[in-house]
């Protein structure tokens, strides 16, 4: 894939990049590595007061940063905004707690080791990849790159090729923010240019959100290397509806939850498993909320689903619902995408789904709902579990034994009772299975790229 800005809701390139040379990608790498050596020896004082002026810049230059994601990806501008604005509010609250977080550990009671103190010491792994997808150009970047720095990590960011404009963009709202240089480059090189770049030795450790491919790759890579990584993969997240629910606020959240991010979140809800009790009023309120959403320009006010981020990922989401409704599914609302410029697809909702279909196991990366009608919680806790993957999961049920059950049995690195599944900075995200491994946010996020060194001392 070419490096470069295409307009989503029109199609039209909008400025290509050239691709770094290995000499580029070299010099880059060895200003990283020399940077680290001194960065890592100052303190949390001085890291938080830049990333607190980094803060500072992405919430006096909203607009800006929103426009970038609207334009590169095609999410709506409100939605733009939003992430821009939670961006800073990841880097104050890393500025806030990391000294909190890395701080020394009493590991025992020293007598009990021979020791007069034993303790434990959070300290930087050194130079850290990582390779970040489009759908969050901006947030998904900042889970990683607010706690390394603050933890005294330097970051090499590999962007999805097309949101060059948002990686060059971080990358400088660090620079202004006073940064040193180096602390954090982005690198606009090409997939195959990965493999190299995790095999030099300069490099310690990477993270990695995308598809389930590109994670195993880099995962193989990194092992093979023995390198720490952070994997977040993809999600089908199930979002089961109980008797008991609220069914007017499981509904909207429903919505809200299928097409967030124009549909293309790992942590949307995608699988709705309903109760055969409520299945009908669900499914007749869904069904209309879906049909009647504004799809159309993410720059218009008014615009509540915009395009997919790129034409290869409209292909591969009408295909798993042509696959379905091909072997007997039926499309409630939606189905066919529509004429025009761009790559719009309908809010779509589909039932009669049955295991033999591709979007029973596959994930579905576009605003189709795939909606199931279940007898009881046995019924729903197997459908919702029939997946090889367990990012986060939604259940809606107000009987306090089946909240307890769900938060018991679903598979699943996230349980939202009553809620959707959303990330914040405060808690702990990452999932189970073929959904990856390791944790980003919270304490335990910025503790991954840390050596937890046990000190002894008679």
């Amino acid at each position: 894939m070419a490096i470069a800005t295409i307009n989503p809701a029109t199609g039209t390139t909008v400025e290509t990049f050239p691709e770094l040379n290995d000499a580029e990608v070299e010099q880059k790498i060895g200003i990283a590595c020399e940077r680290w050596r001194t960065y890592r020896n100052t303190g949390f004082d001085e890291r938080a007061e830049c990333m607190r002026a980094a803060a500072d810049l992405f919430e006096k230059e909203v607009d800006v940063a929103a426009q970038l994601m609207s334009t590169e990806m095609g999410k709506t501008l409100a939605a733009a905004h939003d992430e821009a604005l939670k961006c800073a509010h990841g880097m104050r609250y890393y500025a806030d707690h990391a000294a909190e977080f890395l701080a020394d550990e009493p590991l025992a009671d020293a007598s009990a080791v021979g020791a007069r103190r034993a303790l434990g010491r959070y300290q930087p792994l050194g130079v850290v990849l990582a390779v970040m997808p489009w759908n969050f150009p901006m947030w998904q970047v900042m889970r990683f790159a607010a706690p390394a720095l603050m933890a005294g990590n330097v970051g090499l960011l590999k962007h999805a090729s097309n949101v060059p404009r948002c990686a060059l963009y971080l990358e400088d709202v660090f620079r202004r923010a006073g940064f040193p240089e180096g602390c954090f480059q982005a690198l606009l090189i090409s997939s195959r240019k990965v493999e190299s770049i995790l095999r030099d030795p300069r490099v310690v450790a990477a993270t990695l959100t995308g598809s389930e491919l590109a994670g195993r790759s880099v995962a193989a890579i990194c092992g093979d290397e023995v390198k720490h990584t952070v994997m977040e993969l993809g999600g089908s997240d199930p979002f089961v509806v109980m008797p008991s629910a609220d069914l007017d606020r499981a509904v909207e959240t429903a919505v809200a939850a299928r097409v967030q991010n124009n549909g293309q979140s790992c942590i949307a809800a995608k699988r709705f498993i309903v109760h055969a009790d409520v299945y009908d009023a669900f499914t007749e309120r869904f069904v209309s909320r879906m049909r009647g959403l504004k799809v159309g320009d993410p720059f218009d006010p008014a615009t509540e689903v915009g395009p997919l981020a790129t034409e290869q990922g409209r292909a591969d989401v009408e295909e798993l619902v042509d696959d379905a409704i091909a072997a007997g599914a039926t499309a409630l609302c939606g189905g066919r995408r529509p004429d025009g410029p761009g790559w719009f697809y309908p809010p779509t909702v589909i039932t009669g789904i049955t295991r033999d279909m591709r979007v029973f196991a596959e994930e579905v990366f576009g605003p189709v709902a795939s909606l199931y009608r279940v007898a009881d919680i046995e019924e729903a806790l197997e459908i919702a579990n029939a997946t090889s993957f367990g990012l986060g999961s939604n259940a809606w049920t107000n009987d306090e034994t089946e909240q307890e059950r769900f938060i018991a049995d679903l598979d699943a690195g996230q349980v939202f009772i009553n809620g959707r599944t959303t990330s914040y900075p405060e808690l702990p995200f990452g999932g189970v299975k073929r959904s990856g491994y390791g944790r980003e946010l919270a304490a335990h996020g910025i503790r991954e790229f840390c050596n937890l060194k046990t000190i002894w001392m008679g």
